[in-house]
């Protein structure tokens, strides 16, 4: 099993602000000021969006390196939307841009590519969140 290890701390920006520390990469979330953040960072949706757009195109580019595609640039965008169905799933849209030279069959399996890339996968199945509280400090 691979682990990957974050760490978040509220910041003092704020009442919902907050340090997200991953390795030696930190950054920041808020909410909005709509609902009483200081919109200092990406609200944790808008996060989970980065990190499916991140894995495409990322899991695109190495697989157009690995089969030498003519793919010059990557752009993808994300939107989420929280049906009421009776399902009562989360509906992530993801609309890639792919510039360069590519055949038509060369965009569709890069299309393809991208429903599985590894946040993908992990998004359409169910995970297990397991909490613990540590010692009272």
């Amino acid at each position: 099993m691979h682990e990957r290890l974050v760490t978040v701390a509220e910041s003092g920006n704020g009442p919902y602000g907050q340090f997200i520390t991953a390795g030696h990469h930190v950054l920041s979330a808020d909410e909005p000021e709509s609902v009483g953040g200081k919109d200092t960072g990406p609200d944790p949706y808008e996060l989970l969006l980065s990190a499916l757009g991140a894995c495409t195109s990322m899991t695109l580019r190495m697989y157009a390196q690995r089969k030498q595609f003519p793919l010059e640039k990557i752009e993808v965008r994300l939107r989420h939307l929280v049906r009421a169905d009776k399902e009562n799933r989360d509906k992530f849209e993801r609309i890639i841009t792919l510039h360069g030279p590519l055949t038509d069959e060369q965009r569709q399996r890069l299309l393809e590519v991208a429903d599985r890339c590894p946040v993908s996968e992990t998004l359409k199945r169910s995970s297990e969140i397991q909490s613990s509280l540590t010692p009272g400090i």
